[in-house]
């Protein structure tokens, strides 16, 4: 169905304008983002579209690459660039209201809060470090990588350096895991050994390593890993 041939109330916009962002569903929010279809269909079916091939999930369709989505007929680059941004504002918007909730970062299941809003959906490994203060005050989230699907290195000599100039007492390592197992391999266990050494040398403590995934997590901390030299 065409957007004209819709009553003018229930267009998205108009329906937007009128009761708020709250009142539409996914499908009418992300038409609005597309803005005009094609020849063969409105924005609001395209948009019904991508849903359908991502089985609903917001997650899936936050995770595709420009390639992917420009892929379905009649999203170009443009209406794809444009769904990627406004999912990573989204991500953004609740990762800074996150770091608001959280005043100490005490516990693992904190960590996960914080962070998953930016690692959720990913297709590929990113690796996060937060620094705290003695107090676990968050003094700053930094990502130090972006990698493939089954890799993350980190330069300990960085991560140091940059809690030396923020006078952090504390870090956290963060990274996500696309496969859905949080579980840590070796090499996971090895790079978590290296930069509690590292970090130890200049009297900075290592609270946690925790690895994500889109539902759930794995901490170094609860698990005593790295605690061994």
């Amino acid at each position: 169905m065409k957007i004209n041939e819709i009553a003018l109330g229930e267009r998205p916009r108009e329906k937007m304008m009128a009761r708020g962002a709250q009142a539409l569903g996914d499908g009418e929010l992300l038409a609005i983002l597309l803005r005009n279809g094609n020849s063969r269909a409105s924005a609001l079916e395209l948009a019904q579209t991508l849903l359908s091939g991502a089985d609903g999930k917001l997650t899936v369709l936050a995770g595709a690459s420009v390639s992917s989505l420009s892929s379905h007929p009649g999203i170009g680059p443009s209406k794809a660039v444009t769904l990627l941004a406004a999912f990573e504002l989204g991500r953004r918007l609740i990762a800074e209201d996150s770091s608001l909730t959280f005043p100490q970062i005490t516990e693992p299941s904190a960590i996960y809060s914080l962070m998953i809003p930016r690692l959720k959906g990913l297709k590929h490994e990113e690796c996060w470090v937060m620094y705290l203060d003695r107090a676990h005050h968050l003094l700053s989230s930094e990502r130090l990588s972006s990698g493939g699907s089954g890799a993350t290195v980190i330069d300990n000599r960085m991560i140091v350096r940059r809690a030396l100039e923020l006078h952090a007492d504390v870090l956290v390592l963060v990274h996500n895991h696309p496969s859905g197992s949080p579980r840590p391999g070796k090499a996971d266990i090895e790079m978590t050994a290296r930069l509690k050494k590292a970090a130890g040398q200049f009297d900075i403590r290592l609270l946690d390593h925790v690895v994500v995934s889109d539902s759930c997590y794995f901490s170094f901390a609860d698990e005593r890993l790295y605690l061994s030299e």
